[in-house]
Parts: C-alpha cells; sequence; structure tokens
C-alpha cells in the first residue's frame, strides 16, 4: 500500500500559517461528502442506469468508494459505525468466534461456520475474498446474502455515514454490512481482512474465541517486515479475558506475551499428527481442520451457556474446504480438473507436491495459468515449465490487478511458442479487459486434457476462477460484467486489497491478500 499522507491536494505544506490548515474535521466531513457522492452515482453517468438493477449500482459504486479519499489506517470509522447500527456483534447472546492469521484463517473460518450450521444454530460467516459474487462474503448458514438484502440495508449504511461524516472505507463498508446482516444471529464467524489489531471487523468487544492460523511474510511495508512485528499486529484481536487458540506456526513468545497483558487463556493446537501419510509434505487442509476441531470444542466446553455441539457435526464441518482450494471436480464423465488459487511461489510448490503425492502415476498435465501483476512471475512460470507440462494454456482476468499475457510471455520467452493464448482486447479509456479470454483457453485446455486422457489444473489468481467456473459449467451465483468492470478500482492509489484472503488450501496462503482496511 503506498503512502496516501500527498494525496490530499487541499492540505497545506508544512510551514504555511496556520490559519490556513484544515481541521481533521473538516477533511473527515469532505471525505464522508465523498463517500455520499459515490452513492449517489459518482462517474457513472456513462453507464445507462436504466439497463442496471439496484444491486448493479450498490455495488458498483461501493468498489469506488476508495477512489474518493485516502485509506486511513484505524478503527474509528468502524466503531463509529458499528454504534450507528445498534452494536450487534456485541449483542449478549451471540457468540462471536474471531479468526485472524496470515494463512489457513479463511478455511478455518468456513469449517467452523458449518460445524455450527450443521448443530442447528443460525451461523453467520464473514470471509474475503470472493470467487464469483461479492454476496459471498456474507453468509448465513451457507446462504449468501441476496441482491435484494444488499439492496436494502447497504443505502441505510451509506445514510449513516453521510449523517455523521464518517469516511468509511470499501472494507468497513462491507464488513458493517455484514454486522447489519448478522444481527440475529446465534454464532458470527469473522475473519480478518489484513492484520487484525487495526482490521475493521475488530470492533468485536468480547468475543467467545481468537483464533490466531498461522504467521508469515506479508504486507510488510503495512504490518511490518519481521515475523514477530506481523504477529504483534495479528494479536491485536486479543480480547481482555478472552481465550485465544494458535496454530502450531507462529512465534509464541510474541503472541503469548499479548494475551498475558490481556489476561486471556493460551492454547496451542496440537497438531503433531495432523500430517501423517501425507507424501512427504504438510497437508495444510489437516492442519486447518485440526485448528478448527480445537476451536469448536473450546467453545462448546467453555462455560454453562456453551454451545452444543454433535460429533457428526463436528466431524462433518472440518471436512469442508473453501472453493477453489484444491477443489477436485470431473467434466463431461471423463476429465478430471483441479482448481486452486495458488498464486505465488510458496503456493505453487505446495500444490505441485500436492499433485505428485495425489496423482502419482498420472504423468501428463495440462495448466491454465493466469496470475496477478504483483506476483513473482518468473519463478511461478519458471515452477510450472519444470514439471514437464503436456500443455499450458494462459489467461488474463479483467481484473485491473490481472498479469497481462504479455506480462507472462516476457519472464518466460518460450512460453510463446509452447502455450496457448489470445491477448484479449483492453478498452483504452479505462483498462477494462474484456472477458472472453479465459473461456476460449478452458474449453481449448478440456477438449485437449479429453483427447489425451490429462489431468487439467487451473491455478493461479482468484480472479480468473469466476469465469472459470462458468466455462467449466458450475451453476452458482455470479457477478455481472457491469460489476466486473469496476472490480478492482478499490485497489487503485494505494488502497486495500479487499479480501485474503482466498488462502489455498494448497498454499495455505491468502490470494491476492487483498489487503483489506
Amino acid at each position: 500500500m503506498s503512502d496516501n499522507n500527498n494525496n490530499n491536494n487541499d492540505e497545506e505544506p508544512l510551514g504555511c500559517d496556520n490559519t490556513h490548515l484544515r481541521s481533521k474535521l473538516d477533511m473527515d466531513r469532505d471525505a464522508a461528502a465523498f463517500v455520499a457522492a459515490a452513492f449517489r452515482g459518482g462517474d457513472d453517468d456513462n453507464v445507462e442506469r436504466g439497463m442496471m438493477t439496484e444491486y448493479e449500482k450498490l455495488v458498483r459504486r461501493l468498489y469506488k468508494t476508495n477512489l474518493f479519499h485516502p485509506v486511513k489506517m484505524g478503527l474509528d470509522n468502524i466503531h463509529q459505525l458499528h454504534r450507528a447500527l445498534g452494536s450487534p456483534m456485541d449483542r449478549p447472546n451471540m457468540k462471536v468466534i474471531h479468526i485472524a492469521g496470515t494463512n489457513g484463517k479463511g478455511s478455518v473460518a468456513l469449517k467452523i461456520a458449518k460445524a455450527f450450521e450443521l448443530s442447528n444454530y443460525r451461523t453467520g460467516l464473514f470471509v474475503s475474498p470472493h470467487i464469483s459474487s461479492f454476496r459471498e462474503r456474507i453468509q448465513v448458514n451457507s446462504n449468501i446474502i441476496s441482491e435484494e438484502e444488499v439492496a436494502q440495508k447497504l443505502p441505510i449504511i451509506y445514510k449513516l455515514c453521510e449523517e455523521q461524516n464518517i469516511p468509511a472505507t470499501f472494507f468497513e463498508l462491507t464488513a458493517a454490512l455484514a454486522f447489519a446482516f448478522f444481527a440475529d444471529c446465534d454464532v458470527v464467524v469473522l475473519e480478518t481482512g489484513l492484520g487484525g489489531r487495526l482490521d475493521a471487523t475488530n470492533v468485536v468487544e468480547s468475543p467467545e474465541l481468537c483464533v490466531i492460523t498461522s504467521i508469515g511474510l506479508e504486507h510488510t511495508r503495512i504490518l511490518g517486515d519481521t515475523i514477530e512485528l506481523i504477529a504483534g499486529e495479528k494479536a491485536g484481536i486479543i480480547k481482555k479475558n478472552r481465550p485465544v487458540l494458535v496454530g502450531p506456526n507462529v512465534p509464541h513468545n510474541v503472541i503469548r506475551s499479548v494475551a498475558d497483558k490481556m489476561q486471556s487463556d493460551y492454547y496451542v493446537t496440537d497438531t503433531r499428527t495432523a500430517n501423517e501419510n501425507c507424501g512427504g509434505f504438510v497437508d495444510y487442509d489437516i492442519e486447518n481442520s485440526r485448528i478448527a476441531e480445537t476451536a469448536l470444542r473450546m467453545v462448546s466446553s467453555s462455560s454453562n451457556d456453551a454451545l452444543a455441539l454433535s460429533e457428526d457435526a463436528i466431524q462433518e464441518g472440518i471436512s469442508i474446504r473453501p472453493p477453489c482450494r484444491f477443489e477436485e471436480t470431473v467434466v463431461d464423465d471423463t476429465v478430471h480438473v483441479i482448481l486452486d488459487v495458488a498464486h505465488n511461489p510458496p503456493a505453487l510448490q505446495y500444490l505441485l507436491a500436492k499433485l505428485r503425492a495425489d496423482y502419482p502415476s498420472q504423468k501428463n498435465i495440462r495448466f491454465v495459468l493466469g496470475f496477478s501483476s504483483d506476483k513473482d512471475l518468473a519463478n511461478c512460470t519458471r515452477q510450472i515449465l519444470n514439471e514437464k507440462p503436456s500443455g499450458i494454456h494462459l489467461v488474463q482476468a479483467s481484473h485491473s490487478r490481472a498479469a497481462s499475457i504479455d506480462d507472462i510471455l516476457e519472464v518466460a520467452p518460450e512460453l510463446k511458442t509452447f502455450a496457448h493464448y489470445d491477448i484479449p482486447r483492453r478498452h483504452e479509456n479505462d483498462g477494462y479487459v474484456e472477458n472472453g479470454n479465459i473461456t476460449t483457453q478452458v474449453e481449448a485446455a478440456l477438449a485437449l486434457a479429453k483427447e489425451n486422457n490429462e489431468l487439467l489444473v487451473v491455478c493461479g489468481s482468484a480472479f480468473i476462477m469466476s469465469e472459470v467456473r462458468e466455462a467449466l459449467g458450475y451453476d452458482e451465483p455470479r457477478d455481472t460484467q457491469l460489476i466486473s468492470q469496476v472490480l478492482g478500482r478499490q485497489f487503485k492509489h494505494g488502497q486495500e486489497h479487499f479480501g485474503n484472503d482466498a488462502d489455498s488450501s494448497c498454499s495455505n496462503s491468502s490470494e491476492e491478500n487483498e489487503t483489506k482496511i
């Protein structure tokens, strides 16, 4: 994330007459007015409004929110907005499980939520990023929020921001929408976006349990450039006198120190046997399942008003995987396809190791690849090429952060003759990349995989997966092209990535890790 301190052209330079300096309140009011302007229409004048649903209008404008003012780290906005909504996450009869971590937090959140749902509790789940529809981020009992509910609740939140001068960001507005939607839930599972201490989900005063899955180097310009500094940020979700559970791959001294200061009981997941019989490598889904199972057993035995969970519900819940995390499917009854959001070198290294372990006799593997522009493209493509694949198909998402096919060919010139690809057309006025190249290459890859009895692996950025899944015949909610055209606007000018995670169960790594603020 870039430094936005100089983005406000109205600020006077240092050394000027102090009478000309604008107050923080004035600037916050202007920022809130910009949010209101985005809600009222922003730059949608060139779009035929009559052709858009109310949901499309609102989500388009939501994605553009951060274009109107700099993003500021902190909890002031979300605390004010949460109070304006009536503090739904602090209801005494609601149990909240708050989950942070570099990797695995999305998977652990899903597993925990599913087990509560199977035990007949009304369970809210807030995760990010999404695959095919913005609405995937906000779910109750595995049902995503409807377009009608977004259209009903989001204008209320925008109105509160305008009336109370709250310059909320994309992720803060999205979190507030989730909080409003979860108001009548028995249990809510919240996945942090970025870090923890200053994350928009960190407004919960007294969670039933805090979970920190793992700590690794990520977003070092924001969270710090050492494991210890990052651990301190993520440990910021620990609340006074509330227990915290950690996975095995954390700096225990740092997190335990924070827990001691908060007088919080400190628990460590036992994963000593979690990775047996995994072909000589660590299967992070097993580790995630063990963390989720420990959390569930802690919550179900924590107090007199503990939530009862059946053993069957626990075991079925922790068996769930998020979509596109070594997701296996069969197309046309013949072609085995694996979808995985492995998008960086460590993620791909793990994906390839799992492929060798799970498909030891399969020597012919065809890949469909698409990445984000900020990844190590040379290393990623080299790892795939070292596997001697039977074929590679390059694709480019329409997202503003997508690596172009030309970018990939530049770092791996041998792909110019070996790979299959189509150069998509980019609009000169807004940089939007037309869809179509992904579908074309997926269909070609399927045909060749079927003809040659190959395993087909689609991997890389989460941003390619919606169109990939549509081409493979998945019947699921997905946002329209009108929304796709503005997807990623919130990344520009140094604002957040909205999401981490699509954390790959293979990489156990959080996609794009959408710096979520």
